[in-house]
């Protein structure tokens, strides 16, 4: 059986992982809620043309489409080698289920809550942009007027400069706010991914993929594409569908199992 671990002095039991799993959720929603419950304000907390914003931008795009795809197959790929074949196939289920939930929430919740973005707040109140009536336009459309506005907050607001990236961004980015969608792709990314590498031995990589999660929140937050309280609930949902979808896949898997051929699950394995 093919279970390279580099992390081997370390083995976790079924209950142990459970509580590891659900310390490190209560982790990632601590953050937010501390900055939601203060009702203090990330954005525009940095300038937006310095290497930290540039820094933020490159780590925002490890969640935006394609990357995101890009990056969940490295996660993946690093997965492979550090866990047995059928915590490995588990891991897989558990993550196409996870990531089809977000992704259809995601899609029916933005327009449901119809609620602008942080940036599109900020252009609104320097009196460049009309937040009722750009959301009302094509995504083409939205895209040229935030294209416009940004040139004249140039103007309007010489102390706060955009790098190039960060106007591409915020051009690119013309959905409505809540939830967030990369918040909700990281959180429950990690934390899927983190149980089954726990159940493997392994303990450096979920607390890399922890890592991530969290500054994941706070590069939406700081470059002003998600307010606290969009990274706050969505990495409750995050949570909710990651811990659902691993309990789906565990009660799935002894039946799922007994529909693979047995020479073929056999050679799998070993």
């Amino acid at each position: 059986m093919n279970n390279l671990n580099p992390d081997k002095h370390y083995r976790f039991s079924p209950q142990q992982t459970n509580k590891l799993m659900l310390a490190a959720w209560a982790v990632l929603l601590m953050l937010p809620a501390t900055i939601y419950l203060t009702a203090s304000s990330l954005f525009p907390g940095i300038a937006l043309d310095t290497w930290l914003s540039e820094a933020l931008y490159w780590l925002t795009s490890t969640g935006t489409a394609p990357y995101g795809i890009i990056t969940g197959l490295l996660i993946l790929t690093a997965c492979y080698r550090r866990m047995s074949k059928p915590h490995f196939l588990k891991l897989v289920l558990a993550v196409s289920i996870s990531m089809a939930a977000t992704l259809s929430l995601n899609h029916f919740l933005k327009p449901y809550f119809a609620e602008p973005r942080p940036n599109a707040a900020l252009l609104e109140q320097e009196y460049l942009l009309n937040t009722q009536d750009f959301y009302q336009h094509s995504k083409a459309d939205k895209r040229e007027l935030i294209g416009i506005a940004i040139q004249q907050l140039d103007v309007a607001r010489p102390d706060l400069q955009l790098s190039a990236s960060i106007k591409r961004h915020w051009q690119h980015e013309v959905g409505y706010a809540f939830p967030s969608g990369h918040t909700l792709f990281a959180v429950t990314l990690a934390l899927v991914v983190g149980y089954y590498l726990l159940l493997a031995g392994n303990l450096i990589m979920p607390a890399v993929l922890l890592s991530w999660a969290i500054a994941m929140g706070f590069s939406r937050m700081l470059l002003g594409m998600h307010w606290p309280q969009d990274v706050l609930a969505s990495t409750a949902i995050g949570g909710s569908i990651a811990f659902g979808s691993i309990y789906l896949t565990q009660a799935l898997w002894p039946r799922l199992s007994l529909l693979l051929p047995k020479s073929r699950l056999m050679n799998w394995i070993t």
